[in-house]
């Protein structure tokens, strides 16, 4: 199938301009002006901008936190994606068995999302344990695509120092990138009991007992440790806080290789949340936690200064009136996750380009361009450039909403930002030249995914 899309403002990471764009066989064929090319469909996109697709390098589909499972799969998943305007994922494995090793995950994974998902999809890998044969079947995993591996600093599986300076050290001889969810563990913890130990156990104490500080030290360990390897790639998930931010800062200014990412609720959600009545801060229990109005205006403040990379989603769906009531006598029980795939590239274009916190280039770069540079799926994916898949979207800076549950295709019972307004909406989604949703209505098929095998960034 031909698409010939004219009178489009064609948004780049380093460009606007006014043009068409012609696809063909899954691929950008020619960009121009005044292209008179005969097409299966023609679209008129004058007074809307036309993107690269969304790209959103933190999901969690499919995960089982052992008290509960992520409400979306890979299918509802990557529809809820696909209608806020992001056409590639790259999930995040859950945890498996005590002792397994890397391929099992993958393989698990595999079988969730082959044939299933309706958006392009690659996976990072998760580190359980460190040993001479973990590392030595990461170099098996590169050669699968899978170029990138979390690691945490919390949780049941959480990594020693030792074991991270290992993991980075393999993974800087191969051309990989290490992830690393940075919490001090021992802190959270104790706060944690500390808390419950006095009854403290609603909601807003999930914030307290996981302070900025504990995010902050994290970092700042993780940044020192990737330095003694060797400097080479570290990736700092879901950054929260300007402590981290300031840590980040120092060690990009001193010529380290770091990346950072947030997320919108970091951005647009602030600690009050959890102080609502009838236990809805429940809905918000996410770690790191929301934070501090100062620290949302930082992290703005640092994507518009280039010290923070991506924008990503840590989408982990649980219902409000269902698997988060496990914390509404004690938050320690509520599973932790928020939903958010669908809202990210409408709620970032509303928020940041159309109240001129940052401009729509950089827009593009951060919930695209630069997550595909970083893991390894530019420029096929990323751009619209001749070549290039053809992953775009067409939004309407003038569509009004007012976001609501009713609205999202996310399969799960809230939405964190029900009754927010906002102005520009996707309003179609172009999928290797298919298009996959118009006017928020689901057009794709189970399967139309593909795995990618990524490279070496």
């Amino acid at each position: 199938m031909s698409i010939l899309i004219k009178n489009g403002i064609i948004v780049n990471a380093n460009k606007t301009f006014t043009g068409d764009i012609y696809i063909e066989n899954e691929i950008i064929k020619e960009i121009n002006t005044n292209l008179n090319i005969e097409s299966d469909e023609i679209i008129d996109a004058t007074g809307k901008y036309i993107i690269p697709g969304g790209i959103d390098v933190h999901t969690h589909f499919n995960l089982d936190v052992g008290i509960a499972v992520a409400k979306d799969d890979f299918y509802t998943g990557t529809i809820a994606a696909a209608c806020g305007g992001t056409t590639s994922i790259v999930d995040h494995m859950g945890f498996g068995p005590k002792g397994c090793n890397l391929h099992h995950q993958l393989k698990k994974y595999h079988e969730y999302a082959d044939n299933i998902a309706v958006i392009d999809y690659g996976f990072h890998g998760v580190i359980q344990k460190v040993d001479d044969d973990i590392l030595k079947e990461i170099e098996e995993l590169i050669e699968e695509g899978i170029t990138s591996f979390k690691i945490y600093l919390t949780y049941d599986y959480k990594v020693s120092d030792k074991d991270a300076l290992r993991v980075f050290e393999k993974l800087n001889t191969l051309g990989g990138i290490t992830c690393v969810h940075c919490e001090n563990n021992d802190c959270v913890n104790y706060l944690r009991e500390k808390f419950k130990s006095h009854n403290l156990k609603t909601p807003i104490y999930h914030a307290y007992s996981r302070p900025p500080e504990c995010e902050g030290e994290a970092i700042n360990r993780m940044i020192n440790i990737a330095k003694i390897a060797g400097n080479y790639k570290l990736y700092i998930v879901h950054l929260s806080t300007e402590l981290g931010l300031n840590y980040i800062k120092m060690a990009k200014e001193s010529g380290q290789n770091v990346y950072a990412e947030t997320c919108p609720q970091y951005l647009l959600l602030n600690e009050d949340k959890y102080k609502l009545e009838e236990n809805q801060g429940l809905k918000y229990i996410m770690s790191p936690p929301l934070r501090k109005k100062s620290d949302n205006n930082a992290l703005w403040q640092g994507l518009a200064q280039g010290y923070i990379n991506t924008i990503a989603t840590d989408h982990c769906p649980f219902d409000f009136n269902g698997e988060k009531q496990l914390g509404k006598d004690d938050f320690t029980k509520c599973p932790n996750g928020l939903p958010g795939v669908e809202t990210r590239v409408p709620l970032i274009f509303s928020e940041g380009v159309m109240k001129n916190k940052i401009s729509i280039n950089k827009f593009v770069d951060v919930i695209s361009t630069t997550p595909a540079k970083i893991f390894g799926l530019y420029p096929k994916k990323g751009a619209i450039a001749i070549g290039s898949d053809a992953d775009l979207v067409i939004l309407d800076p003038e569509k009004e909403i007012i976001l609501s549950k009713k609205y999202l295709h996310e399969n799960v019972d809230y939405t964190a930002y029900e009754g927010m307004k906002l102005k520009g909406y996707p309003v179609l989604t172009i999928l290797r030249g298919k298009i996959i949703v118009k006017n928020n209505i689901f057009l794709g098929q189970k399967g139309d995914g593909k795995f990618i095998k990524r490279e070496i960034s």
